[in-house]
């Protein structure tokens, strides 16, 4: 299983970091867990096959989470030759669909019928779904907004952990204790703490609680760019720790998940 995050950054416009985007690869999936803007083309930038996704998972409705998805489906479409004719599966929580029928409301039919089978398919908060390869795509409630989840993304011996968006939960840290990597928001320094996003502390005490082989670091604002990220983690969080910038990758090594 691989793990590239192609946007780390926030609503904040940076010349460095792009909006949210997560690809999971896997075996025939490859699965792109948010799209905010910047991502397709990062992906482009980045010589990611983005023509391959073959399965769309978002995290919440902020528009640095979703605002690219009408992109990448137009590109799909139009930007290559010959065009997309394999079916996407868009997937999120409680509200996804109606999203995209606000989202077709607004570009257009062909959202609807873009020229390629898309599905749209809801997971209930706390619910596993299935994905090719006997593999797993779990949900939990986070605090962010009404809809947010984190996932988890389970395949052989392996399971990965993605927060979005979030406050810090202890029950998320329970949730996720044990995986091989969590990739954790970290939004704010302590000094510009507010509820729903993670400052370096709360990741710390995340990792802690969690004890995860690996915990990656990604959504910053430029404020917590100014700290001493890794040393404040590591007050509270003695494990291997990676700070992701846009096209960051980790490889997680499991023969029955390839």
């Amino acid at each position: 299983m691989r793990l590239t995050t192609i946007g780390t950054g926030t609503v904040a416009p940076s010349p460095k970091r792009v909006c949210a985007g997560v690809l999971i690869e896997f075996g025939a999936v490859r699965l792109l867990l948010d799209c905010g803007s910047g991502v397709t083309h990062r992906m482009a930038a980045l010589g990611i096959d983005w023509m391959g996704i073959t399965h769309l998972a978002i995290t919440h409705f902020h528009p640095d989470h979703v605002s690219d998805i009408p992109i990448l489906l137009m590109a799909w479409r139009y930007g290559a030759m010959p065009p997309r004719v394999e079916p996407i599966e868009v997937l999120g929580p409680p509200g996804t669909a109606n999203l995209m029928e606000r989202l077709a409301d607004a570009y257009g039919q062909w959202m609807r019928e873009p020229g390629y089978p898309l599905t749209v398919r809801e997971i209930p908060f706390g619910e596993h779904t299935a994905l090719p390869g006997q593999a797993y795509l779990g949900t939990y409630k986070v605090p962010h907004t009404e809809e947010s989840i984190a996932y988890s993304i389970e395949c052989g011996g392996s399971r990965l952990v993605y927060t979005g968006d979030t406050g810090f939960d202890k029950g998320l840290a329970e949730w996720s204790a044990g995986c091989k990597v969590i990739l954790s928001e970290c939004s704010l320094p302590s000094s510009m703490a507010v509820a729903g996003h993670m400052t370096p502390e709360e990741c710390g005490a995340l990792g802690a609680l969690a004890r995860p082989d690996l915990l990656a670091l990604t959504h910053f604002y430029p404020p917590v760019e100014l700290e001493q990220i890794a040393g404040i983690v590591g007050d509270y969080y003695k494990g291997p720790l990676a700070l992701a910038t846009d096209g960051w990758w980790t490889q997680i090594e499991d023969s029955a998940c390839s």
